[in-house]
C-alpha cells in the first residue's frame, strides 16, 4: 500500500488511478482510498499490533482471541477484541484443535466409593477443592501416564507425577508433591473420579492422616470434575500435541517446563480474571494481609 501511495503521489495520472491500481493488486476502489487517506504512522501502528499478536499467538499457542486481546490489555495495548480476531484470521493464527480427549478411568473395583461432595460447594480461598486426574501420553514405542492435581479455586497446578505405570505409585508421586507444597489451615476436599488409582487404600490413608474429605464423580459423568479434565485438554492441546516426544525424560522436563512456567505462570484463566495462577493467588495473599 505504501507503494501504491508513493505511486498515487509521483504520478497523479489517470494511468495510476485507485479505481486501476486497485484492479492490479486485486483490492477494491473503496480500499485503495481508504488506505491512502489513513496517516503512515497507522501502518506502523499496525505492523507493531501484528507483531505483538504473533508474539503472544506463537508462545501461546491454542490461545484464542479473547486471551491474546486480554493479555494485550496487561502489555498495555488498547484494542478491540474484534480487531485481534480480524488480524488472526489474516495471518491464519487461530489455532485448531484436532484431537479428542481421552479417558483413562478404571472404576471396575470393589474399593470403597466416596460420594460427590462438590455439587452444592461454593469456593472463597484455595486449598478448599483439589481435584485430581490422569491421562496417558504416547510416545514412540510406550505409552506414559500422567497423574495431576489442581487447586480448584486458583486454577494452579500443585502436584503432578509422570511414570510408566498406571498405579497408585503415580497418584500419590503427584499426591505427595501437593502436600509438600501446600499448608491447610481448614477444610480441604479431594476430589477424582472412581478409579481404582484413588480409591486405593494406601491412597486413602494419606488423605485420611491429613485431614483431608474425599469426595468423587459419578461414573460416566465429566461435569462432576470439569476443572481437572479442562486441566488435562488444554495440556494436551498446547504442549502433548505440539510434539512428538522419544522417551520418558524428555516428556517429564517438557511437561514441568509446561506446568510450572507457562501454564501456572503465563497462561491467562478467563476464570479468575484472566490471570495466570500464580499471580492470581500472589493477589489473594495480599487482600488477606490488608
Amino acid at each position: 500500500m505504501e507503494l501504491l501511495r508513493q505511486h498515487l503521489e509521483e504520478r497523479p495520472t489517470a494511468e495510476w488511478s485507485p479505481t486501476k491500481l486497485g484492479e492490479a493488486v486485486g483490492l477494491s476502489r473503496a480500499t485503495i482510498w481508504r488506505q491512502l487517506r489513513q496517516p503512515s504512522t497507522s501502518n506502523e501502528d499496525e505492523l507493531e499490533l501484528r507483531s505483538q499478536i504473533q508474539t503472544i499467538a506463537l508462545e501461546m499457542r491454542a490461545y484464542g482471541y479473547r486471551p491474546i486481546t486480554a493479555e494485550l490489555h496487561r502489555r498495555g495495548v488498547k484494542v478491540n477484541h474484534k480487531r485481534v480476531l480480524r488480524l488472526l484470521r489474516e495471518d491464519n493464527l487461530l489455532c485448531l484443535r484436532q484431537r479428542a480427549f481421552v479417558r483413562t478411568t478404571d472404576s471396575r473395583h470393589n474399593l470403597l466409593v466416596y460420594p460427590n461432595l462438590t455439587r452444592e460447594l461454593v469456593l472463597s480461598n484455595i486449598n478448599q477443592l483439589w481435584v485430581a486426574d490422569i491421562t496417558y501420553i504416547r510416545l514412540l514405542r510406550e505409552f506414559i501416564y500422567l497423574a495431576v492435581l489442581l487447586d480448584a479455586f486458583s486454577r494452579r497446578c500443585i502436584g503432578w507425577a509422570i511414570s510408566r505405570h498406571i498405579d497408585t505409585q503415580l497418584t500419590l508421586a503427584a499426591l505427595q508433591m501437593a502436600l509438600n507444597t501446600r499448608t491447610i489451615h481448614s477444610r480441604l476436599i479431594h476430589h477424582s473420579d472412581q478409579g481404582v488409582q484413588y480409591a486405593a487404600t494406601d491412597y486413602v490413608a494419606v488423605l485420611h492422616a491429613h485431614k483431608i474429605e474425599i469426595s468423587m464423580s459419578r461414573i460416566g459423568n465429566p461435569y462432576d470434575n470439569a476443572k481437572a479434565e479442562r486441566f488435562m485438554r488444554t495440556l494436551k492441546y498446547e504442549e502433548i500435541y505440539m510434539n512428538d516426544y522419544e522417551t520418558l525424560a524428555e516428556v517429564r522436563a517438557s511437561i514441568q517446563h509446561f506446568i510450572e512456567a507457562v501454564y501456572n505462570r503465563k497462561r491467562l484463566h478467563s476464570a479468575i480474571g484472566y490471570r495466570p495462577p500464580v499471580e492470581f493467588e500472589a493477589s489473594l495473599a495480599r487482600l488477606e494481609l490488608s
